[in-house]
């Protein structure tokens, strides 16, 4: 069975929205504004290492799969791009036909059922990234396993939060804290 694993760029104030600059959100990119040093880096390298799958939203599926493909050849990103095109995906959306990124598997039924199936399918860590909604859809569902947030040391004062506005109390443990780059926090929680 899978271990489903949250990784989050986060602002101070929850915001998760577009922190790579490429979704039209006012504050886009404000990922790259602040250093997150060699241990940052390393954090996000060895999180996708670790992984053996991953699972998506449809908006950041249609933004992974937009980008990565093209960045195999960068010198700078290779074995990076390499890894996110070539191991298994699923995406999760009630709106997406089909996925033409190599690997990837369209989940559209029954969320919590579909998502336990592809659970029961992996053997190691499925890594979710971005993906709001379906951050919360686990949260819900009690299906997260760990969620790893990288505190970013800013406020940008509006935009798609984390965690939903629905009054529910999720007890998590907190397992490991640092401080990398700049000021930012690497948070680790597992499900309490």
């Amino acid at each position: 069975m899978g271990k489903i694993v949250a990784t989050e760029f986060i602002s101070l104030d929850g915001v998760i929205e577009d922190p790579g600059g490429s979704e039209d959100f006012a504050h886009g990119g404000w990922t790259f504004e602040i250093d997150r040093g060699e241990e940052g880096d390393g954090f996000k390298l060895g999180e996708l290492e670790e992984a053996e799958a991953q699972l998506l939203g449809r908006v950041t599926y249609e933004g992974f799969a937009d980008a990565w493909p093209e960045r195999e050849g960068d010198p700078d990103m290779g074995g990076f791009a390499k890894k996110m095109n070539t191991m298994p995906k699923y995406v999760y959306s009630t709106t997406l036909g089909t996925a033409d990124w190599n690997n990837t598997k369209v989940l559209s039924g029954d969320f919590a059922a579909d998502i336990a199936a592809a659970r029961d399918e992996v053997d190691g860590v499925i890594l979710v990234a971005g993906s709001a909604q379906l951050v919360q859809g686990l949260i819900a569902n009690d299906l997260l396993d760990e969620l790893r947030l990288m505190v970013f040391p800013v406020t940008l004062g509006g935009g798609k939060r984390l965690f939903a506005d629905d009054g529910r109390k999720v007890p998590l443990k907190l397992t490991d804290a640092r401080t990398v780059g700049a000021g930012i926090q690497l948070l680790t929680y597992d499900r309490g």
